[in-house]
């Protein structure tokens, strides 16, 4: 909301009022509350699974197959220390990678990811359209938000 509006809301006696000014979409896009006529529109980031294993680009292999194991999945995602998704480790990787090789030597980097507000039901039709299993959501500053399955939507 502009600048103006927001003081104008102001002085009526709202207390919780914002200049937020990236934008709605932005807001939208870091899976914030909504209200509105749209606060009810199913979209992926009301489904979010944060299960999934991450990998620091310096870890080795053989640090991150340990924690794989033990998880609901068969990869890892790599991301920074503040959460900036750099690539994934594939199940195949993990299993054929020298385990004394670091993550950032081996991972797929420039990976697809959508946005917290995108419509849950046209994900899913996309999701199993193209035979995935999940898809990576991302804010628009690359930090993971977590994943996404056709079958939670």
């Amino acid at each position: 909301m502009s600048p103006r509006a927001a003081c104008r809301l102001a002085t009526l006696g709202f207390t919780q009022v914002h200049d937020y000014v990236p934008g709605k979409v932005d807001w939208l896009a870091r899976n914030q509350p909504v209200e509105g006529t749209d606060a009810d529109t199913e979209t992926i980031g009301r489904h979010l699974r944060h299960e999934v294993t991450t990998a620091r680009p310096d870890e080795t292999i053989s640090q991150v197959r340990a924690r794989v194991a033990r998880s609901a999945h068969r990869f890892a995602l790599v991301t920074t220390a503040d959460g900036t998704l750099l690539g994934r480790l594939r199940a195949a990787v993990l299993a054929d990678a020298d385990p004394s090789r670091a993550v950032k030597e081996v991972m797929e980097a420039g990976l697809s990811t959508l946005r917290p507000h995108e419509p849950a039901a046209a994900i899913k039709d996309r999701l199993i359209d193209k035979g995935l299993t999940y898809a990576i959501v991302a804010d628009p500053d690359g930090r993971l938000l977590g994943t996404v399955h056709p079958g939670d939507l």
